[in-house]
C-alpha cells in the first residue's frame, strides 16, 4: 500500500506561480510513473501532467503546457508541479497519482487533494 501526501497548494493571485508536492510512504513504487490530476467545482477529474519512472519522459495536457513542469526526486519519494503564470480556471483541487505501468492516465493509487485558487 502506498500513501500520497500532497502539499503547497493555496491562493494566489492570476499570473502567480505555487509549487505542489507529493510525497510517497509505504511502497513508493519509485518505478512508476506519476502523475497529477485536478477536479474543479462541477467537473470531472483531469490530466494534468505525467513523468515517467527515470524523469526523462513528460506529457502535459494542453492547457498546461508552457506554464507547468512536473519533476520528480526519487531518493526522497518525491514529484513536484510548478505552476507558473497561473490562471482563475486552474482553480481546482489537484491530486497526486500513481500510474499504472503501460498508461499516462490510468491511475493506482490517488492522494488526498490539495486545493489551489487562483483569484482574478
Amino acid at each position: 500500500q502506498v500513501q500520497l501526501v500532497e502539499s503547497g497548494g493555496g491562493l494566489v493571485q492570476a499570473g502567480g506561480s505555487l509549487r505542489l508536492s507529493c510525497a510517497a510512504s509505504g511502497r513508493t513504487f519509485s518505478g512508476y510513473t506519476k502523475g497529477w490530476f485536478r477536479q474543479a467545482p462541477g467537473k470531472e477529474r483531469e490530466f494534468v501532467a505525467a513523468i515517467n519512472w527515470s524523469g526523462g519522459v513528460t506529457r502535459y495536457a494542453d492547457s498546461v503546457k508552457g506554464r507547468f513542469t512536473i519533476s520528480r526526486d526519487n531518493a526522497k519519494n518525491t514529484v513536484y508541479l510548478q505552476m507558473n503564470s497561473l490562471k482563475p480556471e486552474d482553480t481546482a483541487v489537484y491530486y497526486c497519482a500513481v500510474i499504472s505501468p503501460g498508461s499516462w492516465t490510468r491511475v493506482d493509487s490517488w492522494g488526498q487533494g490539495t486545493q489551489v485558487t487562483v483569484s482574478s
